[in-house]
C-alpha cells in the first residue's frame, strides 16, 4: 500500500475514530454478543446475528483505520514553504470565472474531504487542476457540465 497524504487535523480525526472504535464500540458489541448468547439457541437468534455483523464491521473499520494511519504521510500545512504554489494542504481562494463567485478550498486527503467544510480531495478533478499553479493563474476544470475556469486569487498555508 502506498503512502496516504493526510493533514495533521485529518490524522487526528482518524486517531480519534480509532480510539472510539477500540474503547467504546468494540466493548459494547462484545457485551451485546454476551447478552445475545445468554438467550439460548443461537441458530434462530436475530440479536446474536446482528451483533456478529456489527462486530465484523467494527473489526474491519479498526483494521482499515490502523492501515491508513500506519501508511499516512502527515503534512502540516502551516510548515509548508511552497513559494505560493497550490500544493497538498494549501487553502486556496478562487473566483469562478463564469459566475464571478468566490470560493475557498483546502486540498486534503481522500478521507478528510468534506465539501461543506471547504475541504476537497487531492484526487478530485479541481485539486488536480490546481496543483502546481500560482495566484493569478487560471485553472481549467473538466466538470460534468463542461469546462469551468477558476482564477487563483490567493494561496495560504494554514
Amino acid at each position: 500500500m502506498s503512502t496516504i497524504p493526510l493533514t495533521v487535523v485529518g490524522a487526528g480525526k482518524l486517531r480519534a475514530e480509532l480510539h472510539e472504535m477500540k474503547t467504546v464500540q468494540r466493548p459494547a458489541v462484545i457485551a451485546a454478543l454476551a447478552e445475545a448468547r445468554s438467550h439460548g439457541d443461537l441458530s434462530e437468534n436475530a440479536e446474536y446475528e446482528a451483533a456478529k455483523e456489527r462486530q465484523g464491521f467494527i473489526e474491519g473499520r479498526i483494521a482499515e483505520l490502523e492501515a491508513k494511519l500506519s501508511n499516512a504521510q502527515i503534512i502540516d500545512p502551516a510548515l509548508l514553504d511552497a513559494g505560493g504554489a497550490c500544493v497538498f494542504g494549501a487553502t486556496i481562494d478562487l473566483e469562478d470565472m463564469s459566475s464571478s463567485t468566490m470560493v475557498t478550498y483546502q486540498i486534503v486527503g481522500d478521507d478528510e474531504a468534506d465539501i461543506k467544510e471547504g475541504k476537497i480531495s487531492i484526487s478530485s478533478p479541481i485539486s488536480r487542476a490546481l496543483i502546481g499553479k500560482y495566484p493569478g493563474d487560471v485553472a481549467e476544470v473538466m466538470a460534468p457540465g463542461g469546462i469551468r475556469e477558476y482564477e487563483i486569487l490567493d494561496v495560504k498555508y494554514v
